[in-house]
């Protein structure tokens, strides 16, 4: 018997994203779109549409360099709306033309931003768009006080907005190469103190996900009224920036090649290397100068991402801490997952497996079929499958230089890395009645 095709939440998620791309392709293609004047090719378009729409950064040509101003505006834009994700702007849509939002929208939006209930959504986007609009103006006025002298008046603020949206946003897409060089990001701010912690602050803003930002709004400093999923996100958050900062500043930044620094550089780019690679794509050092222990660390922190309903990509921190909390229970012997006084559904702990287990399939087949392809050692072939499935951004330089097949694989991984490992294989699955049927219970050895 078939079965009809039911356009679920998820489902609706991912063809959002599908239609923001194309429409994204066919801007880009168009011949005022690229700074010659000329059609850019099918497969720079849209490469760059996917990377933009999926807040990644990888990129084939250089923003500031291939694209015109109307190329640019495109691809803010598409940022702007994949960073606040399809479904969000939608609704956001909906609300200023003072249209009714019904209970299907609601569901749809509860999907799109992970938010644990329905309640509370139709405000949540207002608080969402106050949030991103009060962020980013600040960040690009910070940031205008550097770049305006550089650039100039015109140049300089469009540079500091552009590159306020994108930090915001997670995507590391920048406009540093006009006038310089090619694929250079923030190299040239390596040791400007409003810089480094400008676009820190605005990357951590982002990533922190707009539910935790509601209970910061709500509870201030009270943390004890903070939901467990805030309490996890803001506690594993502050490890990841302290642990990554220490291992840069006392193994990283120790190495021969980057001596030149001074300590106060040297601790402004610990902190911006700590904090980048999850997940935004922006960097001030020279990767491939980096040691191999420097890029593992990065390619980890890439993979862990930012926080649930953030514009950052990766399995998420809450996943991990599900994971970890998970072995802490049965070193303890216990039977399910606690955390901060609150026991843990079984249900968000098997997603949390699956999740990481996809993530980590993803990465590891993907690096491993770039590397055969195009006969490259496979650690810097991992890099890029780590960057463009966690949506970062983050190069080893090789993205140009691939074949067709290797940024077509690149294209899949940042799209399956936007939407979100669940939101694919919900929208993969068909839901069958439960008979209510349970099958005998067989013990299986582990370890």
């Amino acid at each position: 018997m078939k079965t009809r095709f039911r356009l679920t939440p998820a489902r609706i998620i991912l063809l959002s994203f599908l239609l923001m791309i194309c429409l994204g392709t066919a801007l880009l293609s168009l011949p005022f779109a690229t700074a010659q004047g000329l059609r850019a090719p099918l497969e720079t378009a849209l490469f760059t549409a996917v990377s933009a729409s999926c807040v990644t950064g990888l990129v084939l040509q250089d923003t500031a360099q291939y694209w015109s101003l109307f190329g640019q505006g495109v691809i803010l834009c598409l940022i702007q709306v994949g960073g606040m994700g399809v479904v969000t702007m939608a609704v956001l849509l909906m609300v200023f033309s003072g249209r009714k939002i019904g209970l299907r929208q609601r569901w749809i939006m509860q999907e799109s931003i992970a938010a644990p209930q329905v309640g509370g959504i139709v405000r949540m986007t207002g608080m969402i768009l106050k949030i991103t609009l009060c962020a980013e103006l600040l960040g690009a006025a910070l940031l205008a006080l550097r770049f305006c002298p550089r650039f100039g008046l015109g140049r300089g603020l469009w540079a500091a907005l552009f590159t306020s949206v994108s930090a915001f946003c997670n995507a590391g897409f920048d406009l540093m190469g006009r006038g310089g060089e090619a694929f250079s990001s923030l190299t040239a701010f390596r040791g400007d103190v409003l810089v480094n912690l400008t676009v820190t602050a605005l990357i951590l803003t982002g990533g922190l996900g707009f539910w935790t930002w509601r209970d910061i709004r709500e509870h201030g400093r009270h943390l004890k009224r903070y939901s467990a999923q805030s309490k996890l996100i803001l506690s594993l958050s502050a490890a990841l920036v302290l642990g990554g900062f220490l291992f840069m500043l006392l193994w990283e930044l120790r190495q021969p090649q980057w001596q030149g620094l001074s300590a106060p550089e040297k601790a402004v780019t610990a902190l911006f290397h700590a904090v980048t690679p999850r997940t935004a794509g922006f960097n001030t050092l020279d990767l491939n100068a980096m040691s191999a222990g420097g890029q593992l660390v990065t390619l980890a922190l890439m993979l862990v991402g930012g926080a649930p309903g953030s514009t950052a990509g990766g399995f998420k921190l809450t996943t991990l801490a599900l994971l970890l909390l998970s072995v802490r229970s049965v070193f303890r012997g216990k039977d399910s997952v606690y955390a901060f006084g609150r026991r843990i559904a079984d249900g968000a702990v098997r997603s949390a497996a699956a999740l990481f287990l996809l993530y980590i399939l993803l990465f590891l087949g993907a690096g491993l079929l770039i590397a055969c392809l195009e006969g490259l050692p496979l650690m810097p072939a991992l890099f890029e499958s780590a960057s463009a499935v966690a949506t970062v951004g983050l190069s080893l330089s090789l993205t140009p230089q691939l074949g067709t097949l290797s940024h077509l694989l690149l294209i899949l991984l940042m799209y399956c890395g936007r939407v979100g490992g669940l939101t694919l294989l919900y929208a993969a699955a068909s839901r069958t009645a439960d008979d209510g049927a349970r099958y005998p219970l067989e013990n299986v050895a582990v370890g």
